[in-house]
């Protein structure tokens, strides 16, 4: 190892194993969750999120790329399996021959109205419960102040 390199010390190797144990953990637990109790996964319900949170219950696919912070390829991957079971559908954009939307079905809305209340219990139980509100707005802050270090993508 060479001396240039600022190396962790002891205490933020630790911090940093521990949020990355910490997040893969959680998801891991999120997903095993979600599956068993709705047969979705954390990826098909972002992007449902993503799709109910639009105006019209579609978004471009582009567009949800970014917003998922996914590749393209990733997203067409993951809406062509989404389309076979019906929570998504796809159509060519009006606007631009070469876009594409994606678009929310009503087989999407209803699976993801019925994942919502468990994943939010779930996140409660796994998170929020273990901290006090002001613990709350200090991660929040620190969540904020991390994220703006890696681009204005992040936010």
């Amino acid at each position: 190892m060479t001396n240039d390199i600022p190396w962790l010390n002891d205490d933020e190797q630790h911090m940093w194993r521990q949020w990355m144990g910490l997040h893969a953990e959680l998801l891991a637990t999120l997903n095993r969750e979600m599956q068993a109790d709705t047969g979705l996964s954390n990826p098909d319900y972002q992007v449902l999120v993503v799709l109910t949170d639009s105006a019209e219950g579609r978004i471009r696919v582009s567009d949800l790329a970014a917003s998922l912070q996914w590749e393209r390829s990733r997203v067409s991957h993951h809406v062509a399996r989404m389309e076979k079971r019906d929570l998504v559908s796809r159509r060519g954009c009006p606007d631009d021959g070469r876009g594409a939307f994606v678009r929310i079905t009503e087989t999407g809305r209803a699976a993801i109205e019925r994942a919502a209340p468990a994943h939010v219990r779930a996140v409660r139980d796994l998170v929020f419960d273990a901290l006090t509100a002001d613990e709350v707005a200090q991660l929040g802050a620190i969540f904020d102040r991390l994220r703006s270090r890696i681009g204005p993508s992040a936010g």
